[in-house]
């Protein structure tokens, strides 16, 4: 969140030698402040001081007067202008300080006395008309009121008396010359509720919606708007009125990386014109460019250069990426030049970027010569994950580099339009990184409909502004918790931030929209989750659990909410909280039950029920966002289904309940879903072996397989065998023909330093089965003052960031970052301008951490190492690393991706890059993984070895370390 008063005060004593920091009373009953603004300023002065009265109002029901006429003021007045105006000159006397020259600053300065009638002035100066606005919407955040009080309804604390502390100081200059955001995607959210709802005059976003949009973007410290631009929407230029109310907030219009030169090829290109192609049609695209930039000539606008297709396509006119090389460098010279004809004959005076998204990237990297002055802009994949940032030469670049960055995203491999799934912490890790390499000039944020992606916003806009308290990792979690406070009060904060967190976490490992595992770019029909049933502690079970418990979190806090907060508390938590629980509910149940029809299960069909239940909340849950909630106020706002995608349907499932024979069946984990019992009894199932440094627990179903009523036994052979259940009553009922039974051992009954075997038998009246089960009790000398892991039901599970030992070498590090996708952290290989050297010897020297693992049977292992997806920094590096185990071969990793492969769409999808070694025999005993740092950037993230060749888990599986 946005830090109002910085730690660091600079006294202004250019004012007042005698300022210092005071109590300003606003409303009280002896005191009605007043406002004062500069109206030789622009417009803005005006709308932010009208804004600043109506939020004074909001908290104390007070409407202050508001003035150009200080001559008449009295009491306490706050007086707001630009260092430059007659109003903020004739009180200083004199103005020389330090917001001279300086990009969007402003200070406050609280003076007794001003005159004989002026008890105290709140004076508000900005080094220019933004730096103004900032200023005084920092006093609005004060005394309570949100940036997002009407975008969310925020609604604030009401308070009679309203007073406000007040340090003197000098704010810092935003860290990003130019933060904003692009509104994208608004077929399903904004054009529709703007059109029908909040709009209809124009039937379409209109002035109407963006001056809303304006104001918010100016609470939040920004000052770019990459307008929106898809087919349901007219061109921005289309109304008057819109360009109007972007000059009267003084907000920067730009346009996306497809809409060169301000134009909005989808609305304005008229096929009469001919081809959108530079080739064949030069003249008219010039005429078109060149009357949009006479008409934008005195505004404040940012030109984007270059050229694509109509729609978000590639460039005509051109076969191979070498062809469009010197095409393009004609266009950029031919745009520049009418820039320079119409506008500013000095271009380093007209903002203009050049965006180097999909195929603009390669035609870059083929040589492409942008003139210095042009700001590059970097994208990410569409997903989170920059593709590349400034080399040494790029960063020296006049014009500078910034970053065009995906919160939402169309296209495939999947879409992510309907709810905020974007991790903080990945948002913190990648736009860190970008600043650090000196990507200052420009960040966009791709908001689809703004709505619900609020925190997102802020998340990122607040680190455009000020980047230094996100340098430490863990301040992500930290920047989550003061934005609920800010919005909740401090009571509830906590427990919010807790949520939500859960709720990002959850969202990392898969997004919501992904649960369907379907794709698009085609569109194709959702297929089944790779969760586990069967093995690791039932994965899919876990997850549905950890959903369950959000769910009821999120529900539990609501009551605590004052009723003015309740529509906001909705849209903040409880919709996207419960909306992403029924989604992962929806086909995680219908996945159980297509697994238990094969087996017999009867309680297929109720979870194929649960399944449908789940689609049938979300469909009423966004009724009630559209059509009740804040008295109708959102309608058309939240769609479930964007696009119609299959993984919005309604489950489908051909339930055929397998025919078996017993009334009742028995299926320990790890069990083959398709080999369903048979006829008969004394069936022999087997569940994983127990050893006693892993501290293993797994379960047993018990099942209904017909309409019944079944009480069923369970005998343990041996009183080391804990079950958490030794008899049950199964009924058809809902919910009740299946149990699940843990199996733990106790230890300490063990006879000592043996192999032994146990049986569980599971029995009712008519049917009866045998479980056996393995227990390694040996007290291995090799692990007495053993540190490391344990390889247990097949596999060794570590996380990264749990290293036996590490090496650091020089200035370079394996660092630890926090909080992305887990609890844990990670380790990321630093820093981002370190030399690479590639021969063997080399990388044995370098910086590395190593892993202590322990095998208890001789066998082919593989070695799976997790990394983030990132690409490499920039065209001096890879994504490298290397792996070693024991005294084994150095295997050198590389985990670039390159367009839009199948790997990479993999990638996007689970968050992870996932490469392997093969050990053709792992000896049983003691191992040693050690891996070495190569290329910069790369973040570690987990460690998976498989020894006995099964599917891999999807979920990050819990440590197998020493216990």
């Amino acid at each position: 969140m946005r830090k109002v008063l910085p730690l660091a005060f600079i006294v202004l004593s250019v004012f007042f030698c005698s300022a210092h920091a005071a109590t300003f009373d606003l409303v009280t009953p002896s005191t009605k402040v007043m406002i004062v603004y500069a109206n030789d300023d622009k417009k803005l002065n005006s709308i932010v001081a009208n804004l600043l009265a109506q939020d004074i109002e909001r908290v104390s029901g007070y409407l202050p007067r508001v003035s150009t006429d200080i001559s008449g003021a009295s009491g306490n007045v706050i007086v707001i202008g630009t260092i430059g105006s007659a109003l903020i000159k004739g009180i200083s006397g004199k103005y020389s300080g330090d917001l001279n020259g300086r990009w969007e600053t402003y200070t406050y300065s609280v003076v007794k006395k001003l005159n004989k009638k002026i008890d105290h002035a709140l004076v508000i100066a900005g080094s220019d008309i933004r730096g103004t606005a900032y200023g005084v919407f920092g006093i609005s955040e004060k005394i309570g009121v949100s940036p997002w009080y009407w975008w969310a309804d925020v609604a604030p604390v009401r308070k009679a008396s309203l007073s406000i502390h007040i340090d003197n100081f000098t704010s810092e200059a935003p860290g990003v010359q130019y933060r904003g955001i692009f509104i994208n995607d608004e077929d399903w959210g904004l054009q529709p509720w703007a059109a029908k709802t909040f709009e209809p005059e124009t039937n379409d976003i209109g002035p109407k919606t963006y001056d809303k949009v304006f104001e918010l973007l100016l609470r939040l410290k920004a000052n770019l708007i990459w307008p929106a631009m898809h087919p349901s929407t007219k061109a921005f230029y289309h109304y008057p009125g819109n360009k109007q109310v972007a000059a009267d907030y003084e907000i920067v219009v730009g346009s996306s990386h497809a809409e060169p030169m301000l134009r909005n090829n989808v609305d304005e290109w008229d096929k009469k014109r001919g081809d959108f192609n530079y080739v064949t049609n030069k003249a008219e695209v010039l005429n078109y460019w060149e009357s949009r930039v006479k008409e934008s000539a005195v505004n404040n606008v940012m030109f984007t250069l270059g050229m694509r297709g109509i729609h978000d396509g590639k460039m005509e006119g051109v076969k191979t990426t070498k062809e469009a090389v010197p095409l393009i460098e004609t266009i950029l010279k031919d745009q520049r030049n009418l820039i320079g004809e119409h506008v500013n004959r000095d271009l380093t005076k007209v903002p203009q970027a050049l965006t180097v998204y999909k195929e603009v990237l390669d035609i870059y990297e083929e040589g492409l010569k942008v003139p210095e002055d042009i700001t590059l802009i970097w994208p990410d994949d569409n997903y989170g994950y920059i593709h590349r940032l400034a080399n040494e030469e790029e960063s020296s670049r006049s014009g500078g580099t910034g970053v065009y960055y995906h919160a939402s995203y169309w296209g495939r491999p999947h879409d992510y339009l309907w709810l905020s799934s974007t991790h903080p912490a990945l948002i913190r890790t990648e736009m860190t990184k970008a600043y650090e390499m000196n990507a200052r000039k420009v960040w966009v944020l791709n908001v689809g409909d703004i709505k619900p992606l609020e925190y997102n916003i802020e998340l990122f806009l607040d680190m455009a502004y000020d980047i230094k308290p996100f340098t430490s990792s863990d301040y992500s979690r930290k920047h989550l918790q003061e934005w609920a406070s800010a919005v909740f009060g401090q009571d509830n904060a906590p427990a919010i931030s807790d949520v939500l967190w859960e709720y990002y976490q959850l969202a990392f490992e898969r997004r919501p929209e992904f649960m369907g595992w379907s794709g698009v770019e085609p569109v194709t029909p959702v297929g089944f989750t790779e969760y586990h049933h069967t093995r690791y502690g039932d994965e899919a079970q876990n997850r549905i659990d950890r959903y369950d418990r959000l769910q009821k979190a999120a529900a539990a806090i609501a009551p605590n909410i004052p009723p003015f907060k309740r529509d906001a508390f909705y849209q903040l938590v409880l919709y996207p909280v419960t909306g992403a629980s029924l989604m992962n509910k929806k086909y995680l149940y219908r996945d159980k039950a297509a697994l238990y029809a094969k087996e017999g299960r009867l309680s297929a069909r109720y979870y194929y029920k649960l399944a449908n239940s789940s689609h049938d909340e979300i469909v009423k849950e966004t009724r009630y966002y559209n059509e009740t909630l804040a008295k109708g106020k959102w309608n058309g706002m939240m769609s479930m289904k964007p696009r119609d995608l299959p993984v919005f349907s309604p489950p489908e499932l051909d339930l055929a309940v397998a025919d078996v024979a017993p009334l009742f069946a028995v299926s320990p984990e790890g069990a083959d879903i398709s080999a369903s019992p048979s006829a008969g009894v004394n069936q022999l199932l087997r569940l994983p072996a127990y050893n006693r440094y892993s501290g293993s627990k797994y379960f047993l179903d018990v099942y209904l397989t017909k309409e019944a009523d079944v009480k069923y036994e369970i005998l343990p052979s041996a009183d080391w065998i804990k079950l958490s259940n030794k008899e049950g009553m199964l009924s058809s009922a809902d919910g009740h023909s299946q149990h699940r039974i843990w199996v733990e051992i106790d230890w300490s009954k063990v006879p000592a330093d043996k192999t032994v075997s146990g049986t569980l038998k599971v029995k009712s009246q008519a049917t009866e089965y045998a479980v056996e089960l393995t227990v390694d009790n040996r007290n291995i000398a090799e692990l007495r003052n053993f540190k490391g892991f344990i390889g247990s039901d097949g596999y060794v599970s570590m996380h990264a960031s749990s290293f036996t030992r590490s090496r650091n070498t020089g200035n370079r590090a394996w660092e630890l970052t926090e909080g992305i996708g887990s609890e844990r952290k990670m380790l990321e290989s630093r820093p981002f301008t370190a030399t690479v050297d590639t021969s063997r010897a080399a990388i044995l020297r370098n910086p590395l951490v190593e892993y202590e693992f322990y095998s208890f049977s001789t066998s082919p292992a593989s070695v799976y190492v997790y990394t983030l997806p990132t690409f490499p920094l920039n065209n001096h590096y890879e994504v490298r690393y290397a792996v070693q185990v024991d005294d084994g071969p150095l295997e050198v990793i590389n985990f670039k991706t390159v367009g839009r492969t199948d790997e990479w769409k993999r990638n996007v999808l689970t968050n992870q890059a996932v490469k392997s070694v093969h050990i053709p025999e792992l000896k049983s005993g003691k191992h040693k993984l050690t891996i070495y740092m190569m290329d910069p950037g790369v973040v570690l993230d987990k460690i998976f070895i498989s020894l006995d060749q099964k599917k891999l888990p999807y979920s990050d599986t819990q440590e197998t370390v020493l216990r």
